[in-house]
């Protein structure tokens, strides 16, 4: 599986919308929940996604420097989503986003905030929970970091 890494500037518009498309069709259709998916953090990040045989966006995330703050170190991973469930994109594409936020962004630490259910998938890339659970849309998170060196 070869994965596209593009900061958003570089994205095509056609590459934008099967992201987005993506992003939807799991966060608000799938899991029911309708949020604003549109942040204003994409235009900052980092995209990796990858495409499935049928020219869909098979999976996808972004990386970007938590609180628009590069001095403070902490790179965010945020969106993490599959769209073809248990053939190891969701794993591979992790790893992908950790090494980015790693060997590019040189950052100090990660952090994200994980659906509760995933705590799992998240803690196999050396990530730990650093909060109680909260509600974020209706929907049980942590926050989880990983530091630079695991």
């Amino acid at each position: 599986m070869n994965f596209v890494i593009k900061h958003f500037n570089e994205l095509s518009t056609t590459e934008l919308y099967e992201i987005l498309k993506t992003r939807s069709e799991i966060f608000v259709v799938e899991q029911d929940c309708v949020y604003q998916d549109l942040d204003d953090n994409d235009q900052d990040a980092i995209h990796v996604f990858c495409w499935n045989d049928s020219g869909r966006v098979a999976g996808c995330l972004r990386v970007f420097w938590k609180n628009n703050d590069e001095a403070a170190g902490v790179a965010q991973i945020g969106r993490v989503v599959t769209l073809e469930h248990g053939q190891g994109i969701g794993g591979r594409i992790l790893h992908e986003g950790v090494m980015i936020a790693l060997d590019k962004l040189k950052a100090k630490k990660i952090y994200l905030e994980a659906q509760e259910y995933a705590i799992g998938y998240y803690a196999k890339e050396g990530f730990e929970v650093v909060s109680e659970p909260f509600l974020e849309d209706g929907i049980p998170h942590v926050k989880m970091e990983r530091k630079a060196t695991v």
